[in-house]
């Protein structure tokens, strides 16, 4: 019987937070900004101009997203004042519609081009199975050993890969996806881009932060197209 009751209770807590989560998204409002953010990181002056809603309704909508554990805020690395608003890890668990890769090639574009958009880059052609390019608007000498060894513990390779500046991409790329709030800042990307706020780990140059940067972006990779 104490185990039955134990088991009984798990399942009541789940029941519980699954259904905050669905009262959350029961708002037409909230529902847009949770599938504009399953593609994209977005800053809150985004979302307003992207729906249509003031920012005192946006705050509301925002808040109430927060509290069922749906979203969290984060400082933009670029500009301190600023904040990106993105959804938890796995916090939709399936609730939200699929976003599939596209066909066409996709560029990663970080300032540098020394660590995370090589690392996004590499990820996606082992992942998805196609072409995937990397640039920076202002690139780096050489790609950061800290990436290099990573990727090498992922099993993949970026000892020939050398930064580029985005004004030397030749091709007109699918899709556009900046991993560095400093570049999405400094590009003021057009709507069709997707941002994913990753830390850069050439600031706290050790494995652990490179492993981080690695493993945030596979998750944001594999969930693309996920059932």
């Amino acid at each position: 019987m104490t185990q039955y009751l134990l088991s009984h209770y798990d399942v009541g807590v789940d029941i519980e937070a699954r259904a905050k989560r669905h009262a959350a998204l029961g708002d037409p409002v909230r529902l847009a900004l949770i599938d504009d953010l399953s593609v994209s990181d977005r800053s809150p002056s985004e979302l307003s101009d992207r729906h249509g809603v003031s920012s005192n309704l946006l705050a509301h909508h925002l808040h109430v997203l927060q509290e069922a554990a749906l979203i969290e805020r984060v400082a933009s690395s670029g500009d301190a004042r600023r904040r990106y608003v993105r959804l938890r890890p796995d916090s939709l668990s399936g609730l939200v519609p699929t976003a599939p890769p596209p066909d066409g090639p996709v560029l990663f574009v970080c300032t540098h081009n020394s660590a995370r958009s090589q690392l996004a880059a590499s990820l996606w052609e082992r992942t998805v199975g196609t072409k995937a390019a990397s640039a920076g608007t202002h690139p780096a000498g050489v790609v950061h050993p800290g990436a290099v060894a990573a990727a090498g513990r992922a099993g993949l390779d970026l000892a020939a890969a050398v930064p580029r500046s985005i004004d030397t991409i030749e091709f007109e790329p699918s899709l556009v996806i900046t991993v560095c709030d400093r570049a999405h800042e400094e590009l003021a990307p057009v709507a069709a881009w997707w941002h994913w706020s990753t830390p850069d780990p050439v600031e706290d140059p050790t494995p652990e932060s490179f492993d981080a940067a690695l493993s945030s972006l596979q998750t944001r990779i594999e969930t693309l197209g996920r059932a």
